[in-house]
């Protein structure tokens, strides 16, 4: 971990008018800096860069920080990366951290291992791209999809020859076992002397997979004439998994912002295409399902994400799982919608076809998830009849139960009681006492299991949703104590409390543990910041131990049981009282 007092140190001596100023054409306006916002689209200034505070803020699209901040947000770099990266423009040393040194040594090695991975893949993509200019064919068939060579070198288009061993040629040894660990080498055979290998992509047009920071960490092929399988992604590796990336991500990151949602198609030629004619906040699922981590990924770019499906029947499933990843997410001030293109239509065609305004008309016009819920329930039920409607109710509890708790949420029990031909008071009496239903593939709910009973030393301050957090921005190592039922509860939560748990779920997950100090800095661009530092304020002596979390979380469950019971009530109440019209 990075100490506190070098990241004190590190901000106190760098200057964010120059850092910003280096992406950024800044005019002085006052005792302010004034320019167009890098982070969406913008004709009047209206991003403020204050030396003062050593901050920026943007007026049109909220985001602010500091240093460290506009470097994650604008690099799309981690926290430790952007402190190093800062650290090296002011010619200062990122100290050691606090870990022993079998850690560090083991952080290290899995460091070294991934630049070793990334670095191969690299060189790879260079060799795919020389090809690819060396192959008329393949760059025929490019252009006969309609892509220029300018949209092909932004997306490092490649060609991967039909040879069995070309990459023979661009390593020295290809034996290494870097190659078959990278996913570009298949190795056969028990016997490692007697091993047969060869290159995993042959006559392909390729594809670089790139994390979100640019490092290509996979591929992905597409046949030129007949043959499958059509498409071929790299294995999963220790740097790419395809249940987290998304394909053109690296490149959209801008015209997210600009064009203010999340284009999710089906496949790579889709992305290229569409950035070809103007849509480049395209992204791409590598082959799986859509995923809450997908969807969690975009929602960092953007709160509006729109996915773009063919109509027929695959489409429709695909949708489906669309549906599930996003219902935890479905917050009151998020937008999902669904498109489904006419079966003889692809994005790319239809934009050739009809144009872009009808394209970017049929995206305004998609779905929204309200409207898709309900039909998703609907399926195969006849609610013609008192039985259609009970099965129609039943598919639709665990999809309701997943949304979070909201305006959106309340209104669709509503929508549901309705399609079902019963009062809502009655559908509420159902439903009310019902706890969330996760989502596949994530643990059980803590409705699934009982409470901890464990005694508690000391009762808490507040709500013990605050305690949660308390403990857990002092010692974030304390999340390993919990369930994951635990933490998706927690992660669940509205108003701050879960938007800092999702937070935090991620961090550990991405970066490690981080002391007090550092988990700040990283969070400074976050809204939620100010309620954490407020209980951070709190006399230490005060905070609960991090071995009670456990039963903390269990404390804040039963207080989210009642309050939820609490409002039933009253809403039942209501209605019964209301007079009739």
């Amino acid at each position: 971990m990075i100490p506190p007092a070098f990241l004190q140190d590190l901000l106190a001596r760098a200057d964010i008018v120059e850092i910003v100023g280096r992406y950024v054409q800044l005019k002085k306006a006052g005792i302010n800096h004034k320019g167009l916002c890098p982070f969406h689209g913008e004709k009047t200034p209206s991003f403020i860069v204050s030396p003062t505070r050593q901050t920026y803020h943007c007026f049109g699209c909220g985001v602010h920080g500091n240093a460290i901040g506009f470097l994650m947000e604008h690099a799309a770099l981690s926290f430790p990366d952007a402190v190093r990266e800062l650290a090296q423009q002011l010619g200062m040393a990122v100290p050691e951290d606090e870990r022993s040194p079998q850690e560090r040594e083991q952080a290290a090695q899995a460091r070294a291992k991934q630049t070793t991975l990334t670095e191969a893949l690299a060189r790879a993509a260079e060799h795919y791209r020389k090809q690819l200019k060396a192959t008329p064919r393949a760059v025929d068939y490019l252009k006969r999809r309609g892509l220029t060579g300018e949209i092909a070198a932004r997306f490092g288009l490649g060609h991967a020859p039909p040879g069995w061993r070309t990459l023979a040629g661009v390593f020295p040894q290809y034996d290494d076992a870097v190659l078959e660990e990278s996913g570009l080498v298949i190795a056969q055979g028990d016997d490692e002397a007697e091993r047969k290998r060869y290159d995993r992509f042959r006559d392909r047009i390729m594809f670089p997979i790139r994390s979100v920071q640019g490092e290509v960490i996979g591929f992905g092929g597409r046949v030129l004439d007949s043959g499958e399988p059509k498409y071929l992604n790299s294995p999963e590796t220790p740097v790419f998994v395809k249940g987290r990336e998304l394909y053109g991500l690296h490149e959209a990151r801008q015209a997210l912002r600009a064009k203010g949602y999340a284009l999710v198609v089906e496949g790579y030629m889709d992305v290229v295409a569409l950035a070809q004619l103007g849509f480049e906040n395209a992204v791409a699922t590598l082959g799986t399902a859509c995923t809450e981590e997908h969807v969690r990924k975009l929602l960092r770019f953007t709160e509006s994400v729109v996915f773009s499906f063919d109509g027929d029947a695959a489409g429709r499933r695909a949708a489906g799982r669309a549906l599930e990843a996003s219902l935890p997410h479905a917050s009151d001030t998020r937008s999902f919608r669904f498109l489904f293109l006419p079966p003889e239509h692809d994005p790319d065609s239809f934009i050739r076809e009809l144009g872009s305004d009808a394209f970017e008309a049929a995206v305004q016009a998609a779905v929204p998830l309200s409207r898709q819920l309900l039909e998703t329930a609907r399926e195969g039920c006849d609610l013609t009849t008192a039985e259609g409607r009970a099965r129609m109710l039943a598919q639709a509890k665990p999809l309701w139960s997943a949304l979070p708790d909201g305006a959106l949420r309340r209104q669709m029990l509503g929508e549901f009681a309705s399609a079902g031909q019963l009062p809502v008071a009655d559908l509420t009496q159902l439903w009310g006492g019902a706890a969330p239903v996760a989502q596949e593939p994530r643990p059980a709910s803590p409705a699934a299991r009982p409470p901890l009973r464990r005694p508690l030393a000391r009762q808490p301050i507040r709500q013990p949703a605050d305690n949660a957090a308390w403990v857990l921005a002092a010692h974030c190592e304390a999340w390993e104590r919990l369930s994951g039922a635990q933490h998706e509860f927690l992660c669940g939560l509205d108003s701050w409390h879960g938007e800092f748990f999702r937070w935090l779920d991620r961090e550990v997950h991405e970066q490690g543990f981080m002391p007090w100090a550092v988990l700040q800095a990283a969070a400074a661009s976050e809204e939620w910041l100010a309620q954490l530092s407020a209980i951070m304020a709190r006399d230490p002596d005060l905070q609960p131990p991090p071995e009670e979390l456990p039963d903390i979380v269990d404390q804040a469950w039963k207080a989210e049981k009642v309050n939820e019971a609490t409002r039933v009530k009253a809403e039942v109440m209501a209605a019964l009282t209301r007079p009739r019209s």
